[in-house]
């Protein structure tokens, strides 16, 4: 049994990674800046925000994986990265960091362009931005701590749910399509590639992306 931190686990991305904790019988901590009126049962929830770093790392003690699956969006754009880095800083080294992150730092073929720089939205641009940014920061790091990051499918999100089927493919740092060059795969799939990078770590201080 793993102890299991998920900050932003009230959120789309977060709550599934939450379930997906609690059915594999871990103990699962979700810190959101609200505590949400709908919980899942077995899960502890925590108010709590990135922006207060030592807090956040406080109430954290003695978990052995924390997972980022916190939005860049609205107020968070231009903050994220450095909180980010903050609440890791303020982690045992003991501890494994997993970051979710955007479809936008990932490859569109072997050895590139990115997906950001490849007709990417404008509007989204700067989430995408900040996401990469967070990776940038992981692959600088030089402390020795273990983390993973993972770029879903282009097309994940609370708009495309999908269903839980039990099965994903990981891509490296290219993002996953299937024949008919759709990228696509649903929360609780999403989260149960992270559950088992969680419970048996493939991705080593490394980024991998997911799909079907």
């Amino acid at each position: 049994m793993t102890r299991i931190a998920v900050i932003g686990g009230t959120g789309y991305t977060g709550s599934h990674i939450v379930t997906e904790g609690v059915r594999r019988g871990h103990t699962v901590v979700s810190v959101a800046r609200k505590l949400p009126a709908d919980r899942i049962e077995g899960a502890t929830y925590i108010e709590g925000s990135i922006l207060e770093a030592p807090a956040v790392a406080a109430e954290l003690e003695g978990v052995d994986v924390v997972v980022f699956a916190t939005s860049p969006r609205g107020d968070m754009v231009g903050k994220m990265r450095d909180a980010v880095a903050d609440v890791v800083a303020a982690l045992p080294l003991s501890v494994r960091v997993g970051v979710i992150g955007g479809a936008g730092g990932s490859l569109v073929a072997p050895g590139g362009p990115r997906v950001i720089d490849s007709g990417f939205p404008d509007e989204i641009k700067p989430e995408a931005e900040e996401a990469i940014g967070i990776l940038e920061d992981l692959e600088a790091d030089r402390s020795g701590r273990d983390w993973f990051y993972v770029h879903p499918a282009g097309g994940f999100g609370a708009w495309a749910p999908g269903e839980r089927t039990g099965s994903y493919r990981t891509g490296g740092d290219v993002l996953v399509t299937d024949d008919e060059g759709e990228s696509f795969i649903s929360g609780a799939d999403f989260a149960i590639a992270v559950l088992d990078e969680i419970e048996s770590p493939a991705h080593v201080r490394r980024r991998f992306t997911v799909g079907y």
